[in-house]
């Protein structure tokens, strides 16, 4: 049973980069989201067991969108991949509560940090 992805990154480059690398590696990506704001309501309707979150984005940023999945559901599995390595972010995002950080591009660290979610 393959685990289901939501994508949301501003980039299309970027959400066809991951969608291929998560495809290639048996997760299912069912969703993909352009700004923050049209990934919470995403979430809400596909319920994925995965998101992958970038942190700059319209509408509305990846914390704010990390803090509204995770007020809509709490057990909420959400990696967030982005550039903005900064330590201020990464802690942001994990005391929000964040599974982990991936720092862009070094995907090569993300599907090991999407198999640990499910071990």
């Amino acid at each position: 049973m393959y685990k289901t992805v939501l994508v949301a990154d501003d980039s299309m480059f970027m959400r066809n980069l991951l969608k291929n690398l998560l495809t290639a590696n048996g997760y299912q990506v069912i969703a993909e989201a352009s700004d923050g704001s049209n990934a919470v309501s995403l979430y809400k309707e596909k319920i994925p067991d995965i998101v992958i979150l970038d942190l700059m984005m319209p509408i509305m940023n990846g914390l704010d969108a990390l803090k509204n999945i995770l007020k809509f559901d709490p057990k909420a599995k959400v990696i967030i991949c982005s550039s903005m390595g900064q330590k201020s972010f990464i802690i942001d995002a994990l005391q929000i509560g964040a599974k982990d950080f991936i720092i862009k591009p070094y995907f090569n660290k993300l599907i090991p940090a999407l198999n640990n979610l499910f071990r």
